[in-house]
């Protein structure tokens, strides 16, 4: 079967595998070649595939969809990490997700200040309406 993993920017993957693990908001499950098409959310956490030709690897990804249909798998996915060690995953998660705070918190602060503008052009044009 095929597994593509993509995100709003990129494919992350594109490959053939024998077997994948992922996590939905019920539980953990497994699909191997032949399963039945269906569609599911993913919850944030680490979906695990065997390519054909190697020893499984590892995708963190964040919280998505799956759809199986016939011999492909699609994940679609806001961010998504690969990787062979579980450990250097974890530590390349957190440091994307510190990036990633840091960015929301400088945009919060844009939109705080874009905000407080527009409030004292209010303020001014209805003062000068007067």
């Amino acid at each position: 079967m095929r597994l593509e993993i993509l995100t709003p920017a990129r494919v992350c993957l594109d490959r053939p595998v024998r077997r994948i693990l992922a996590e939905a908001p019920d539980g953990h499950f497994g699909m191997l070649p032949g399963h039945g098409d269906f569609v599911t959310e993913l919850v944030p956490g680490v979906l695990v595939y065997a390519p054909e030709d190697g020893p499984e690897r590892f995708v963190a990804v964040n919280s998505g969809t799956l759809v199986k249909c016939g011999d492909h798998v699609r994940v679609a996915v806001r961010a998504a990490i690969e990787g062979d060690d579980l450990a250097r995953l974890r530590r390349q998660v957190e440091a994307e997700f510190r990036n990633e705070d840091q960015s929301e918190r400088e945009a919060r602060a844009a939109l705080a200040r874009l905000e407080a503008s527009m409030i004292r052009r209010f303020r001014d044009l209805e003062a000068a309406g007067r």
